[in-house]
């Protein structure tokens, strides 16, 4: 099985914490933003039996996708399709020299593989001796606007809430920022395994994987 277009790259990025879904949409509309047709990622993390990578700030994850409706509709998981089913192998490294000059963002080196057949390449990693250690779904819908090309903006709706990530150079994500009525104070650095785990603090829930509670609807 190949690994097809290699892609490494310096990301930067911030999230947003979206408390009014259907505001922000209009918002997005009012910037004249491109909008692509909304996924639900399945992501699974995987290190060694001793955390190595987890100890390092460091994941591997794999990333599958699935068509899903649009924002503002009834969220259904919908179903999977006949293997292969592609994906994306990501790793992500902490740059702890670039993070600590600009802590108000997430830097981190990315390297990407796409997967023309992801339950294969799982099957591998599992020879290798690595293991999923934490599952997570979230729906994705991304969007771009016309006057900062080159800026990435993922909404992301997932069981512990819904999520802005703004993904480019820090004077892009100022500048959307600004623009959608957020500021600094608004960033948030930490990954989605941490926004859950506080959440399940918060709700004093066990946490296990982050995946939603109803197969059939979401809302």
């Amino acid at each position: 099985m190949a690994l097809t277009r290699c892609k490494t790259n310096l990301e930067i990025e911030v999230k947003l914490r979206i408390s009014d879904l259907a505001a922000l949409l209009q918002d997005l509309h009012k910037l004249r933003a491109k909008v692509s047709p909304s996924v639900l990622e399945r992501n699974t993390l995987y290190d060694t039996p001793s955390r190595d990578f987890s100890r390092r700030g460091s994941i591997l994850r794999i990333r599958t996708e699935l068509p899903a409706a649009a924002p503002g509709s009834v969220r259904r998981i919908p179903r999977a399709r006949k293997p292969p089913l592609a994906g994306l192998l990501t790793y992500k490294g902490l740059l702890p020299k670039l993070a600590s000059r600009n802590s108000r963002y997430k830097i981190r080196e990315e390297i990407e593989f796409r997967l023309p057949n992801a339950l294969r390449f799982e099957r591998l990693l599992l020879r290798l001796g690595l293991r999923p250690w934490f599952r997570y779904e979230k729906f994705r819908t991304t969007y771009r606007l016309p006057s900062i090309p080159g800026l990435h903006l993922d909404l992301d709706e997932t069981p512990c809430g819904a999520f802005l990530e703004l993904d480019g150079s820090q004077q892009m994500i100022n500048q959307a920022a600004r623009l959608l009525g957020f500021g600094p104070a608004d960033y948030i650095t930490v990954s989605y395994l941490e926004l859950y785990l506080a959440d399940c603090r918060q709700k004093r829930r066990k946490p296990g994987d982050m995946l939603f509670a109803s197969k059939k609807s979401l809302r």
